[in-house]
């Protein structure tokens, strides 16, 4: 059998997507899996031994540039892919089931309109399936596939037991300690009330022994990674990194502390311990908690619908707290 996935944005919603690859090669290793993508996050699936393929594509630009042209050449080539047995949406947007209908394939499966927030999506599929939206994303993101696949896969298995990232790239950097537990703050998300305040991140970095990276994606990070370095004199600034180092330096950190955006969700993928702090996303829904992934949610009663980018809930959250676990975690990890 060969499969197309579209999963074409973010970066924290394809690493949660990609947790299905393991699934689907545990029940039938012969199927072959390509993966449909932005071009900007391709990276995140590069030297993945279960991907036969990434289609690479760049609509989001071409959209950016409100480039008419380059939508249609875009439309046009995605034509060309395939053709497929089974093409399966796991984005849930019109987006991404245009991309889907038009990859040729005996079958177009996504969420019903039910499941999704734009509900137009679900009229372009052959098949829907209906999977409350408030529930666990990665629980959401298997049970699709087993609807599709016809594969027979219970809660109780619904384990990420290998890491599932995989990168060429050797990160070096002499700010990694040999001698001190090696901690990787991240400041910035999405959007600004999804981050937590620079200075209670140093005052984090000034109560632990560690040795604290700050990685960054953009100039409005990288003054808050400046901002924290001032009050905070443990902690150093990583040059910006490619999706490549990025996977290479959480694989060899001991300890992740973010908001919810891609590079915490990347530790987990990677099995590194990981604190998540959530305050106007819901924690439930956007993160697989385990042993040494943990997450911590302010008191904001989040509705999955309809994110209140207003919410600034999580500057409440304990730094104590994230000691408190940061410690626990560190121990787990000698």
């Amino acid at each position: 059998m060969k499969i197309a996935i579209v999963k074409l944005s973010a970066l924290g919603d394809i690493v949660h997507a990609m947790a299905v690859i393991q699934f689907i090669k545990m029940h039938d290793k012969n199927v072959e899996i390509d993966w449909v993508i932005e071009e900007c996050f391709s990276g995140l699936l590069d030297y993945h031994p279960d991907i036969n393929k990434i289609h690479k594509v760049n609509i989001k630009k071409a959209k950016q540039k409100q480039s008419l042209i380059k939508l249609i050449r875009e439309f046009r080539n995605i034509r060309k892919f395939g053709p497929y047995d089974i093409v399966i949406d796991m984005q849930g947007l019109i987006k991404s089931a245009l991309v889907s209908r038009l990859i040729p394939s005996k079958s177009t499966i996504g969420f019903d309109k039910f499941s999704i927030r734009e509900k137009l999506a679900s009229f372009f599929y052959s098949k829907t399936f209906q999977y409350g939206y408030d529930e666990n994303i990665v629980e959401r993101n298997i049970s699709l596939i087993a609807f599709a696949l016809e594969l027979n896969i219970s809660k109780k298995n619904n384990i990420i037991a290998l890491p599932f990232l995989y990168t060429s790239e050797e990160y070096s950097n002499t700010n990694l300690s040999s001698d001190k537990k090696n901690i990787v703050l991240i400041p910035g998300a999405s959007h600004q009330s999804k981050c937590y305040p620079a200075s209670s991140l140093a005052k984090l970095a000034t109560l632990i022994d560690a040795n604290f990276l700050i990685i960054w994606g953009n100039s409005k990070e990288k003054i808050l990674a400046e901002e924290i370095k001032t009050l905070a004199s443990n902690v150093s600034i990583c040059e910006k990194l490619t999706i490549h180092s990025l996977k290479s330096l959480i694989s060899k950190v001991d300890l992740v502390i973010g908001p919810d955006t891609g590079p915490t969700h990347i530790a987990w993928a990677l099995n590194v311990a990981s604190i998540t702090l959530f305050g106007p996303t819901p924690g439930f829904r956007n993160s697989c908690t385990t042993d040494i992934n943990r997450i911590i949610e302010s008191k904001s009663i989040v509705n999955p619908h309809k994110i209140n980018k207003n919410d600034y809930s999580i500057k409440d959250i304990k730094v104590d707290d994230i000691v408190k676990i940061s410690h626990t975690l560190l121990k787990l990890n000698k």
